[in-house]
């Protein structure tokens, strides 16, 4: 008998990470990439970090540093965290926090802690990729999150009881989304969308999950509360609450760091500590200590000169859309983020087009079919602008617009 006859039957869920296998292919000279979703490692604040791991090992903080901690995370930088979520509606003290190795961990977690085999998670069409590999472990059932449509709360929870598992319970426990800049689409749910969300919620009886990994890298536009904010003021105490809040370092500060952080009414934080120290015991103490110097002596000011370079590179590739971009093919207009959502015509397969791009264009992106629960959105793909020079931006999308009308031109729309 091999192993894999004994694996448990969840790992019929796990799928790898299209984006991840993909990387591996896109190292090679003259490929112009839009397909990772990650920060520019010129933009790093590389020097305030050098500096901030060496006075973490000067000798009155190296055992500190070096020693194992408290599964919660460490204090000073649950205090700086407390101080910024205050500064975007939500108060909270420290016992409201939980440092995670990642909001990848943080979802991870929540899809441990609120799932049980056939229950229902309520995901975008599409969202991120990430959610979707970290709750698919617990077997649930996805369903469509839409709250500006006309579906109603007894429409979700019909369709969440007529799953039949035998150890499932057949109820819809929360809904997944990214409320600003969503990854992959980039779009931002209007404030009225954060309202009848929270109306869902409270007719289903439903956990929301709220990914803020985004939430800092603001171009232009009006700035929207949290939902948690808004949750908050509706129920006067964080306690009261039934969005979860996950937040990261990764976009802002350093993703190989991987620390993240959740903000929560105290006993989902209290749970979700015990998985912690079933898991991996604590974050990185030196990490934790090394991102709280760098985010406590320069955050505003770095995260101003994110800004002013992805937000420029944004601009360019959305200039670079309009003047190559054949009839047919759609784009978002993303007022932050990383990313910008192509849909194209009717007909067209975004992994067939990618090959192509490959072979012919020297170009890479993300075929959109990977962020659907249900492998719907072929004809859609992702572009993201945070780690390409603007006269590249320029380039590569002047490429990808030339297949396509070649494309065009070969009767393929």
């Amino acid at each position: 008998m091999s192993l894999q006859q004994l694996f448990a039957s969840r790992t019929l869920q796990m799928k790898a990470s299209e984006i991840r296998e993909l990387l591996k292919l896109l190292d090679r000279p003259g490929l112009l990439s839009f397909a990772g979703g990650i920060p520019d490692p010129g933009l790093f604040p590389a020097k305030a970090f050098a500096e901030a791991f060496q006075e973490a090992l000067t000798p009155d903080r190296q055992a500190q540093a070096l020693q194992y901690s408290v599964s919660e995370g460490y204090v000073p930088l649950r205090q700086w965290i407390r101080s910024q979520m205050a500064a975007i509606g939500v108060p909270c003290d420290i016992d409201n926090i939980l440092i995670t190795s990642g909001s990848q961990q943080a979802l991870d977690y929540l899809g441990k802690l609120f799932l049980s085999p056939g229950d229902t998670a309520l995901v975008g069409a599409p969202t991120y990729l990430g959610a979707l590999a970290a709750f698919r472990a617990y077997e649930p059932r996805f369903d469509q999150l839409n709250p500006t449509g006309n579906r109603t709360a007894a429409s979700y929870r019909e369709a969440a009881q007529s799953v039949q598992m035998a150890a499932g319970r057949g109820e819809v426990k929360f809904a997944y989304l990214s409320p600003d800049f969503a990854n992959p689409t980039g779009e931002t749910l209007s404030l009225s969308g954060r309202e009848a969300l929270l109306d869902l919620a409270e007719e289903l009886n439903c956990a929301i999950v709220e990914d803020g990994a985004y939430q800092a890298l603001r171009y232009d536009g009006e700035e929207v509360p949290p939902v948690l904010a808004l949750e908050i003021k509706r129920r006067g105490t964080l306690e009261s609450c039934r969005t979860v809040y996950c937040g990261s370092f990764s976009k802002t500060l350093s993703p190989g760091l991987r620390v993240g952080w959740v903000v929560a009414a105290k006993p989902v934080i209290a749970q979700m500590v015990l998985m912690k120290q079933a898991a991996d015991l604590h974050s990185a103490t030196i990490n934790q200590m090394a991102v709280h110097q760098v985010a406590a002596r320069g955050f505003a000011t770095h995260v101003q000169t994110l800004r002013l370079a992805y937000g420029a590179r944004r601009d360019a590739m959305l200039a670079a859309l309009q003047a190559h971009m054949p009839a047919g093919v759609s784009w978002t207009r993303p007022e932050g983020g990383m990313f910008i959502w192509l849909t194209l015509p009717k007909g067209l397969d975004g992994a067939a087009l990618l090959q192509r791009a490959l072979a012919e264009q020297e170009i890479a992106f993300v075929p959109g079919k990977a962020f659907f629960a249900d492998g719907a959105g072929h004809n859609t793909l992702r572009l993201s602008f945070s780690t390409l020079a603007e006269a590249d931006i320029e380039t590569g999308i002047a490429r990808l617009g030339d297949l396509l009308q070649q494309i065009k031109a070969e009767g393929g729309f």
